[in-house]
């Protein structure tokens, strides 16, 4: 799922754009939010990934393998889905111009115009199961087909990357009167942002 990870491919078509990778610093790839919501949880407690592997290689990370559901959360909430690109700038983390929000995560992740299928679910063996179930009942099997994830910005204009960045993942979830529960998923993808060649 992760993989939303990252949907760093945004495209503002220009003909001076740039494309841009991003070189994981850590061979875990995911790491618990440094400033997430109080009680949020991490990658790891939501979902064991103890079957899943993740091979950092040239030309990306190899993916294969599968991770079981360890939250839960009524079908009834609606579960909503941010993320957001920091820049470390002088000791401390700057928001950037990109992000993206989705209000109901479940309802869209298997849409083949979205970000979340694009570079992650369409991965997804057992994804009629998924979209039944989503993220959040405890006990579901998500089998992934090996593939290569590349953490890529394309056809960016404007301002140039360069340095340290990290994309913030969080879910959020909802109770069917819209109000937000204390539960929440928090994790964070930190690497350095290089020209692609």
């Amino acid at each position: 799922m992760f993989g939303i990870l990252l949907f760093l491919a945004v495209d503002f078509g220009s003909v001076w754009a740039t494309d841009y990778y991003l070189l994981i610093e850590d061979p875990e790839v995911y790491m618990p939010c440094s400033n997430g919501p109080p009680g949020s949880i991490s990658i790891s407690e939501a979902f064991d990934m103890d079957n899943m592997i993740f091979e950092m290689e040239e030309d990306g990370i190899h993916i294969s393998g599968n991770a079981t559901v360890n939250w839960s959360v009524p079908r009834t909430d609606r579960i909503s889905a941010s993320f957001k690109i920091m820049h470390f700038n002088r000791g401390s983390w700057e928001p950037t111009i990109i992000s993206q929000l989705t209000w109901d995560f479940c309802a869209v992740f298997y849409d083949k115009n979205q970000y979340w299928y694009t570079y992650w679910y369409q991965h997804v063996e057992n994804l009629e199961e998924f979209k039944q179930k989503c993220i959040a009942t405890k006990g579901t099997v998500m089998v992934m087909k090996p593939f290569i994830m590349q953490l890529r910005l394309n056809n960016v204009n404007g301002g140039t990357f360069r340095g340290r960045y990290k994309a913030v993942f969080l879910f959020e979830v909802f109770d069917h009167m819209n109000r937000k529960r204390p539960q929440s998923l928090c994790f964070e993808i930190k690497g350095d942002i290089e020209k692609a060649t």
